[in-house]
């Protein structure tokens, strides 16, 4: 019987082949343990010279890392191992030798890992990190699917950009200028005119010239969009959907966070409702802090919204930022104009601002007025406009940044180990 070691909890006592690589091995005398793993998970081998006879001894013994193999064995539980089972071997087939394999167990340095990006993938932290990833993403389309949204996918390459163009990646398009997305968001809009509440996940793109490691040049974002929904609705659908995300990995992802040594308590605290603060009083705090050179119209760093998510066990909404700090479709606040109605959810631990989102402006006059505040051009947003032109109707939406999540939720510190092969402002290569 050919199982994946994901399925060995249902073979308990019965014999079965596993196509796997060897990650490492040790043996003692007439005993030989093979660290096995298949993409799936990882199980111990264990080869009983005694049991298996010289040759197929000496076949395990012989085994070079990260080798690809057929090993035949019993199932048995085995409450030492954080698995709970391992394999009593009884048969090893090589399939290909691995040779000189680059990546061996001692440290390795991180230009040389990320170097090795194709490889150091295969490593035991690297797979718990993608494994949380990918219950992210299946957590995330079945919490919007349950709430009624629609999955939409928006374009890549654009004619506008949505918040400004320094940030963005050019290219030609034929005989015209086109970007790389930075957001789908405009045209999830338009999606959700047409089918109320959409939500897209892809790719986005950021030329910023930053090497913090909080920041990508490609990552991918989750972005809901819904009609009727007003600035209060949206921060309820936030919170419950991060809420959602992370009980999600803390139920199905436990051996992933054990191998990456996460401490699950301060996970299971992110429970809605999240804690909300205004811009203004941010600012108050932060002062009081020390932080006095900063001033009100003054966008917040990393270093004040970790001074501000230490005060905190959940993350925390910032909340009516000024309406200079931000793109020119936030409605703004009908009781102070000079703020918007919008909100940044900043993580716990340092992790910095993972969601982003406001209330857009649905009045037509308002959004052009703002249009040529920005000295946009009119025809470039003209399809945009239109929207406010039939059947404008309040609406709201958010964008979260799938990498960032993902780092605060496994608790790692860059996130260039959430993605499988990061683009960083100098790296391009693997």
């Amino acid at each position: 019987m050919k199982i994946t070691i994901s399925q060995v909890s249902e073979y308990v006592d019965q014999e079965v082949t596993i196509g796997g690589w060897l990650a490492n091995k040790r043996s003692s005398g007439k005993i030989a343990f093979l660290q096995l793993r298949d993409g799936s998970g990882y199980i111990q081998g264990v080869v009983v010279k005694e049991d298996v006879g010289e040759e197929i001894f000496a076949r395990a013994k012989s085994i070079t890392q990260e080798s690809s193999l057929y090993v035949t064995g019993i199932v048995q539980t085995d409450e030492r191992s954080p698995f709970g089972y391992e394999l009593q071997v009884k048969n090893v087939e090589i399939i290909h030798e691995s040779v000189d394999y680059p990546i061996t167990p001692k440290s390795h340095g991180t230009d040389f890992l990320m170097d090795h990006r194709h490889l150091w993938l295969r490593s035991k932290r690297q797979h718990a990190v993608m494994k949380i990833r990918n219950e992210i993403i299946r957590a995330t389309y079945e919490f919007f699917n349950n709430q009624g949204f629609v999955k939409i996918d928006p374009p890549i390459l654009t004619g506008s950009a949505p918040e400004g163009t320094t940030e963005l990646f050019s290219t030609k398009y034929f005989d015209e200028d086109a970007f790389l997305s930075q957001s789908g968001q405009l045209y999830m809009e338009a999606c959700a005119m047409a089918l109320g509440k959409v939500f897209s996940f892809g790719p986005t793109f950021r030329a910023e010239k930053s090497k913090t490691r909080r920041h990508l040049i490609e990552f991918w974002m989750i972005e809901p969009e819904m009609a009727f929904y007003d600035f209060e609705d949206s921060l309820k659908v936030q919170e419950d959907y991060v809420s959602y995300i992370v009980q999600s990995v803390l139920q199905n992802c436990k051996l992933e966070l054990n191998t990456l040594g996460r401490d699950v308590e301060k996970l299971e605290k992110i429970k809605a409702p999240f804690p909300r603060i205004t811009y203004d009083e941010a600012l108050k705090f932060l002062h009081k802090q020390g932080f006095s050179d900063i001033q009100w119209g003054d966008d917040f760093g990393a270093p004040h919204e970790t001074a501000i998510a230490e005060s905190y066990e959940k993350p925390v909404f910032i909340t009516h930022y000024p309406t200079s700090l931000k793109p020119f479709y936030m409605q703004p606040d009908p009781e102070r104009e000079e703020v918007v109605l919008c909100a940044d959810l900043i993580a716990p631990e340092g992790y910095g601002e993972i969601i982003g989102g406001s209330e857009r402006i649905h009045d037509f006059e308002l959004l052009e007025k703002r249009i040529e505040e920005h000295k946009l051009s009119k025809d470039t947003y003209n399809w945009y406009l239109e929207l406010r032109k039939y059947g404008s109707v309040p609406h709201s939406g958010f964008g979260l940044g799938l990498e960032r999540t993902v780092a605060w939720i496994s608790g790692v510190e860059h996130v260039r180990e959430t993605i499988p092969f990061p683009r960083l402002l100098n790296r391009l290569y693997p």
